[in-house]
């Protein structure tokens, strides 16, 4: 049986220009003129490299204080601005209804995860197992996060379909050996493929006609 493992950022949420906004404002504190282009080569990568990286651009040692101060002031604003993709819920329930596994997967700490989730209205319960930042060492691209998560569900990583909007987390389900649905909410449709995922779709209900094939096959 297929079970699912969903990214966050990206993929349930459009969360990306919420923290690349509490980022930018986060930085400024120490100095740190950014502009939202500054943290695209690390998108998927987790808060600390998401951060650390911009900070290092600009000749600036990154401290774990900087990522505190930046999730403070996404906790203040993300209520507000978060959205979640057309379609989610929709998606979440109809896997619920077939039985389906799924899990969430994401480098961010739990304190974000939580957060999206909550002012996205997806309840915790409903995921088999989430696995965030703080539970491995190697952030993807690695394959750690995502084969914690088939772990956590007692599936093997074989029958496991990985839904990621990021180059680091295509490959991160590859590296783990699972099958990947790549969604461009983040990047282009031409810089997904060159990572090789299985599919590439435009939006939720794509992915989910996808999932049902695959399921179905």
């Amino acid at each position: 049986m297929i079970s699912v493992i969903f990214d966050m950022d990206g993929v349930l949420v459009d969360s990306e220009p919420v923290i690349t906004e509490a980022a930018i404002l986060g930085l400024r504190e120490y100095g740190v003129q950014a502009v939202p282009e500054d943290f695209i080569p690390f998108v998927g990568t987790g808060e600390d490299r998401f951060i650390g990286g911009v900070a290092e651009k600009y000749g600036l040692p990154y401290k774990p204080e900087m990522k505190r101060r930046v999730y403070a002031i996404y906790l203040e604003i993300v209520q507000d601005k978060i959205k979640v993709f057309e379609g989610v819920h929709e998606l979440l329930r109809k896997l619920q209804e077939m039985g389906i596994k799924f899990a969430l997967g994401s480098s961010a700490d739990r304190i974000k995860v939580d957060a999206n989730l909550k002012a996205a209205g997806i309840p915790t319960e409903w995921f088999s197992a989430i696995i965030s930042g703080e539970n491995v060492y190697h952030k993807k691209p690695a394959p750690d996060i995502f084969l914690q998560a088939a772990q956590a569900m007692s599936v093997q990583p074989a029958d496991c379909i990985v839904i990621e909007d990021a180059v680091s987390g295509i490959r991160a389900a590859k590296a783990g050996g699972m099958k990947c649905i790549a969604i461009t909410t983040s990047f282009s449709e031409e810089e997904l493929a060159k990572e090789h995922p299985d599919c590439i779709c435009r939006d939720i209900s794509a992915v989910q006609r996808e999932l049902i094939r695959f399921i179905k096959h």
